[in-house]
């Protein structure tokens, strides 16, 4: 099945809707929502993105991070590919919000309007192997780390997104 992103500007207006993988060839600006799940340690939720993923593969990333169907809020999205992806439910709360734009390589770029969630979780996963390699829960300051000695092993959204939730919390 064909995934369609929609299409937005800088107002979050929407201005129509494409293909997925066009709009990422085409460097358009579109919505997009980004999770950080935590547990009660305050460590972070990484995973690792399956091998089969068109961009990006078998780099690790925030917990999901995807695009609202046209008729779903951000928060509806959210919750949908948090059960798509990680096979769970979590409560998730909308932290902020901003625009960014990121070569992902081979001539496609993430251009989105991001709403960023945040929720705290400790259970089991159940992993869709189509989507996530792996989880993990890494403290901030390990995260940071390893991002500078290895930072080709990470998405580059999530270099970016991570320095703007940093930015909100004063991490």
């Amino acid at each position: 099945m064909e995934e369609y992103v929609v299409l937005v500007n800088p107002e979050d207006q929407i201005t129509g809707t494409m293909e997925k993988q066009q709009a990422h060839v085409n460097g358009l600006l579109h919505r997009a929502f980004s999770v950080f799940l935590f547990n009660s340690k305050g460590e972070m939720l990484l995973q690792k993105r399956a091998s089969g993923k068109y961009h990006s593969p078998l780099k690790w990333t925030n917990a999901v991070c995807s695009h609202p169907r046209i008729e779903e809020t951000y928060l509806e999205g959210a919750r949908r590919r948090v059960k798509e992806e990680l096979g769970i439910e979590a409560d998730l709360s909308e932290k902020f919000s901003f625009i960014y734009k990121a070569d992902v390589g081979n001539g496609l770029w993430e251009h989105e309007l991001d709403h960023v969630f945040v929720g705290i979780f400790e259970d089991e996963f159940y992993l869709n192997k189509e989507e996530v390699e792996e989880v993990r829960y890494i403290t901030l300051e390990d995260l940071d780390q390893e991002m500078s000695e290895h930072p080709e092993n990470f998405t580059e959204w999530f270099k970016i997104i991570l320095e703007e939730y940093k930015h909100h919390f004063n991490s």
